[in-house]
C-alpha cells in the first residue's frame, strides 16, 4: 500500500517538480512527504466510510426483510416502513371505497301529534294522539352482467301509535284516515315497537337493443321481483305522494280507491310481494315515457305469501314526462287494475273488481305546481267507488323561504249505489258490543287539508297541518271532524 502510494506521489512530484525546483532538493522531498501523509489520512478516512456504508446497508436490508418495527432500526427503514404502512391502508381504504360505490342509505324519522274535534263517541281521553315512524332504506349495485345493471333494494320500518286511523276506519267502512304516517307492525299491542322488513325487492335494468352500445341505448326494460310497496311503482306523484313531508291525509297520498278503498289489499304492513316489467323509452331525454305491467299477491292470505297467485293483482300503467313552454315539468299517467274473488262490502259475496285512475302533477311556475287524481270502480261493488283529489304545492320562494313550502288540497268520495241501496249501517265505535251509530250512507265524505312546511335545517322540516272532514264515511248527519297536527321530520 505504501509502495502505491509512494509511486503516486513520485508521478504528482514529477509533474510539479519543475514548479518546486527552486525550493532545492531537501524542501522537495520534505513537500512530498507531507503530502503523502495527507493523502494515507485521507484512504483511511475513506476506508471507514466505506466500511460503515457497507454496515448501514446490511442493517438496512436486514430490516427491509422483516415486517417488525424497533427501536434500533436506522430512521431510513422506519420512514420507508411507515410510508409503506400508509401506502397499504390507502389502497385498503380504496379497495373499500370501490365496493361501496353506489350504495345508497337513506333513514328518516317522522314523528306526529294531532288533536281532533268532532269524533263520533270521542272520548275525551282520545282526542290527542301522537306517534313516530322510523324508516331505513338501502340500495346496494351488483357486478353488471355484461351490459346488464342490477341492483337490491331493501326497506326496514319501525313505528308506534296509529292515532285517528282506527276509529275513523269503522266510519262507513271507508273514512280517510288522518295521519297516513301512523305505524305499528300488524297492528301489534301498542307497548311494542317492532320493525319489519318492509322491501326486499331485486331489480335488473337491460339496455335495448341488445348487444349495443350502452351509453347510445334509449330503451331500458327493467325487471323487478320481490316484497314491496306499490306505491313506490305506481300512482306517484311529485307533489303529493309523501307523507313525511307532503300531505298528511291518506286521500291525497295515493288514490283513494286503492289506499283506503284497499283495492290494492296488502298486508297488515301495507306491503305484499309482486313482479314488475317495465318498459323505459328515452330518446326524447326531456321527455321520456314508460309502460309498466305488475302482478302482486293481494287480499287476506295473497299479500302475505300464503296464497299469493289465487286472484293476485294486475295493474297496468303508462307515464309520460311533459315539458311546456319554459320548461315548466309535468308528469302524467294513467293506469288500470283488475282483481278476482275480492270481498264485497256485506261480507258474503266475492266478485271481480276492475278500474282505472288518473294521477296528474304539473308546473304552472316556477314555485307552483298543481296535482290532481282521479279513481272510478268499473265492475265490482265497494263502500265509494269514485274519488276526485286536487290541490297545489307552493314553494316559499314567494315570501323569502325558498326551502319553505305551502300545500293546499282537497278530494271528494263518492259513496257507491250498491252500498247507498243497502240501506241503514250499524257502527260499533266504541268495540264494546253496542250498537253506537246507525245511519243511511249518502252523497260523499269531503276532505280538506292545508300545511306549511318549515325548513329548519337541511335535515329537519316542521309542519303545522290542519284538516277538516265533513260527512265522515258517507254520514250526512255526522258532525264535521277537525285535525289539528304538528309534524316533525327528521331525514338523512
Amino acid at each position: 500500500m505504501r509502495l502505491k502510494s509512494l509511486t503516486t506521489a513520485l508521478v504528482l512530484a514529477g509533474i510539479t517538480l519543475p514548479a518546486l525546483a527552486a525550493d532545492g532538493p531537501q524542501a522537495l522531498l520534505e513537500k512530498l512527504a507531507a503530502r503523502l501523509e495527507r493523502l494515507e489520512a485521507r484512504n483511511a478516512e475513506l476506508e471507514r466510510e466505506v466500511k460503515a456504508l457497507k454496515s448501514e446497508s446490511q442493517k438496512i436490508a436486514e430490516s427491509l426483510d422483516s415486517p417488525r418495527l424497533s427501536e434500533n432500526e436506522p430512521e431510513l427503514t422506519t420512514r420507508l416502513k411507515a410510508v409503506e404502512q400508509d401506502a397499504l391502508s390507502m389502497k385498503k381504504a380504496a379497495a373499500i371505497a370501490e365496493k361501496l360505490d353506489g350504495i345508497a342509505v337513506g333513514a328518516a324519522l317522522t314523528t306526529v301529534a294531532q288533536h281532533a274535534h268532532g269524533l263520533p263517541g270521542q272520548a275525551t281521553d282520545t282526542s290527542s294522539q301522537i306517534g313516530y315512524r322510523a324508516d331505513v332504506t338501502v340500495e346496494l349495485p351488483l357486478e353488471p352482467l355484461g351490459d346488464i345493471e342490477h341492483k337490491v333494494f331493501a326497506h326496514v320500518r319501525i313505528g308506534q301509535g296509529l292515532g285517528f286511523n282506527t276509529p275513523f276506519a269503522t266510519l262507513g267502512h271507508f273514512a280517510s284516515a288522518p295521519n297516513a304516517v301512523a305505524f305499528r307492525a300488524s297492528g301489534a299491542n301498542p307497548d311494542d315497537s317492532v320493525a319489519i322488513l318492509g322491501e326486499a325487492w331485486y331489480q335488473a335494468a337491460i339496455p335495448f337493443p341488445l348487444g349495443g352500445f350502452r351509453p347510445d341505448s334509449s330503451n331500458t326494460l327493467e325487471a323487478t321481483f320481490g316484497k314491496m310497496d306499490i306505491f313506490g311503482f305506481f300512482d306517484q306523484n311529485a307533489a303529493a305522494g309523501d307523507e313525511s313531508i307532503q300531505f298528511l291525509n291518506s286521500v291525497f297520498v295515493h288514490n283513494p280507491l286503492l289506499d283506503a278503498g284497499g283495492e290494492v289489499a296488502p298486508d297488515a304492513n301495507g306491503f305484499q310481494p309482486g313482479a314488475i316489467l317495465s318498459w323505459l323509452d328515452e330518446s326524447e331525454k326531456a321527455e321520456p315515457w314508460r309502460l309498466s305491467l305488475g302482478v302482486f299477491g293481494a287480499g287476506e292470505r295473497g299479500s302475505n305469501y300464503e296464497n299469493s297467485l289465487n286472484a293476485p293483482l294486475v295493474m297496468l300503467q303508462a307515464e309520460k314526462r311533459l315539458r311546456l313552454s319554459g320548461g315548466l315539468d309535468g308528469n302524467y299517467r294513467a293506469y288500470g287494475w283488475m282483481r278476482r274473488n275480492v270481498d264485497e262490502f256485506d261480507g258474503i259475496t266475492t266478485a271481480k273488481h276492475t278500474g282505472f285512475g288518473l294521477s296528474v302533477d304539473q308546473q304552472v311556475d316556477d314555485g307552483i305546481r298543481l296535482f290532481g287524481r282521479y279513481g272510478q270502480l268499473l265492475s265490482g261493488h265497494a263502500p265509494f267507488e269514485r274519488a276526485l283529489s286536487i290541490g297545489a304545492e307552493i314553494n316559499g320562494g314567494y315570501w323569502g323561504r325558498a326551502a319553505d313550502a305551502l300545500g293546499i288540497g282537497g278530494s271528494w268520495l263518492k259513496t257507491g249505489n250498491a252500498y247507498r241501496r243497502a240501506g241503514e249501517v250499524e257502527i260499533d265505535s266504541n268495540d264494546d258490543g253496542n250498537v253506537d251509530i246507525r245511519f243511511t250512507p249518502r252523497g260523499a265524505e269531503k276532505v280538506a287539508e292545508i300545511y306549511y312546511r318549515f325548513r329548519l335545517s337541511p335535515n329537519l322540516d316542521i309542519s303545522p297541518d290542519i284538516q277538516w272532514i265533513t260527512r265522515p264515511g258517507g254520514n250526512g248527519n255526522a258532525d264535521s271532524v277537525k285535525v289539528y297536527g304538528l309534524r316533525a321530520n327528521i331525514a338523512y
